[in-house]
């Protein structure tokens, strides 16, 4: 199957489909969410073939949907979004991706850039040296089996408890750091003895712990809110379950692909095996994410404690400690309501590499940020813009409450290294006041700049679609990577 720009039908500047009449598999259309100029590094790809594709599952409701930063994934496009009835549609683990509950947490200062420059170079070693990155690195934390159950269970609460940050942490969590259906008897012994080690560390890939500053803000009273001001010190975790969520992913990929006969269930792509929700595989594949998912929020809460460590390290104990604005999540399958076809219906919505993006009204968010909706944060890459913005009301109409979560690649990885000098990049960025640790020069060319669309595009589609505000956008100073 190939598809080009023919195939899309232009709907608004910002969105294009594909419709359902274009492959017999389909049961619903499929829509992508992106300004013309991104179509052609989407285009060059396998995105929308996975797209189609995933417009087959059993259940999907609406459309299936592809975000700005989509590249090719496992089963579903990086970037993709589906919903699927609840409670008999398809559960698909390659919906939600091997890095499950693979996120984003910014931390906030009341330090300004300008008072601090001469210490930058020395607080990106210093955060190198109190959070373990890299391919299979552990941390400081090794779990008893008893401990890791309980962090399966309980989530970030879990290390909070264990004095890894403070109560009011959870309040600015998605889903307040725990999902109560987590079940750690349905992690195998394998996945477990992965996780006992890992808690507190970022490990490789496009993984990274980065210091910003606040560049410019578009929405005062909402960036007031958020406690960001313009030339403020902040820092941005990115990392998931590590080796633990991946192997659930694995474990379960294999069961699925094993019961779908026995479900009457074909699926054009052997990556998107799935499972009714309601059935036994689906709900032990439900209550193992909903564990990897916890396992991670506990995860980012440990490396926050350790990036708080070093910046009094640093700066010392007078200059504030760090304060969590916010913990977005990606890959996840939720159980959500949305309108399909102007009515509610129950929904299993699977975003891999996709935010959620509520907008004002949502009862979980914290007390001060209810009225205006949830944040959604950005990363770009190493040496580009992140952005802050804020979910909309029009994102549960047009995309089940979801926006893009990145820049998304435009290169492989084994592309990015042929042309990429990692030392050179290096240094260039030094001269450009952006300080870059990492374990390996593998590393920084794999997840170079010129990897990635440009995130001003993306951050302007969702902003364009309406389905996400521009709040505030941030500059990188110090970059730590795997």
């Amino acid at each position: 199957m190939k598809i080009g720009k023919q195939h899309l039908n232009k709907i608004e500047d910002y969105l294009w489909e594909i419709p359902k009449s274009f492959h017999k598999n389909m049961l619903v259309p499929a829509r992508v969410l992106a300004h013309e100029p991104i179509l052609d590094d989407i285009i060059g790809d396998r995105s929308l073939v996975q797209l189609v594709n995933v417009a087959s599952l059993p259940g999907i409701q609406g459309a299936s949907w592809v975000m700005p930063d989509v590249h090719e994934g496992y089963g579903f496009p990086i970037g993709g979004v589906a919903a699927t009835s609840h409670p008999d549609g398809a559960i698909s683990p390659g919906g939600i991706g091997y890095d499950i509950n693979c996120g984003v947490r910014l931390l906030t200062s009341i330090i300004m850039v300008e008072e601090v420059k001469d210490k930058i170079e020395a607080l990106s070693k210093e955060m190198y040296a109190q959070i373990p990155s890299g391919m299979g690195k552990g941390g400081f934390l090794h779990l008893t089996q008893k401990e890791l159950e309980d962090v399966l269970s309980q989530g970030a609460k879990w290390a909070v408890d264990k004095g890894y940050g403070k109560t009011k942490d959870l309040a600015f969590i998605e889903n307040n750091g725990r999902l109560p259906d987590a079940d750690p008897s349905k992690v195998s012994e394998r996945a477990k003895s992965r996780g006992l080690d890992q808690l507190g560390t970022i490990g490789s890939g496009n993984h990274f712990v980065e210091v910003d500053f606040v560049d410019e803000i578009y929405e005062p009273d909402v960036a007031e809110a958020f406690g960001l001001k313009k030339g403020q010190l902040v820092v941005l975790i990115h990392t998931g379950s590590r080796g633990l969520g991946h192997q659930i992913a694995t474990d379960h990929i294999k069961i699925m692909m094993t019961a779908m006969d026995k479900y009457g269930i074909q699926v054009p792509d052997r990556e998107l095996t799935c499972v009714p929700f309601s059935s036994l595989e689906g709900q032990n594949y439900y209550k193992a994410m909903c564990a990897a998912a916890n396992y991670a929020w506990a995860n980012r809460q440990v490396i926050t404690w350790e990036a708080r460590k070093a910046w009094a390290n640093i700066f010392g104990k007078d200059h504030g400690q760090l304060e969590l604005m916010y913990d977005v999540a990606h890959n996840m399958a939720k159980l959500e309501t949305h309108k399909v076809d102007g009515k509610p219906h129950p929904l299993i919505v699977h975003r891999k590499g996709a935010t959620r993006a509520f907008g004002p009204g949502f009862s979980e968010l914290p007390e001060s940020y209810n009225l205006l909706g949830q944040p959604v944060i950005i990363p770009g890459s190493m040496g580009t813009s992140s952005y802050i913005l804020i979910g909309t009301s029009k994102s549960h109409d047009l995309t089940f409450g979801s926006c893009c979560h990145g820049a998304g690649r435009r290169l492989s990885r084994t592309a990015s290294k042929k042309q990429v000098n990692a030392p050179q990049l290096k240094e260039q960025l030094k001269e450009r006041g952006i300080y870059v640790q990492a374990g390996s020069f593998k590393g920084i060319a794999e997840e170079a700049p010129i990897a990635y669309k440009d995130v001003n595009l993306v951050v302007e589609t969702v902003s364009d679609a309406g389905i996400a505000k521009k709040v505030a956008k941030l500059r990188p100073v110090a970059v730590v990577k795997g």
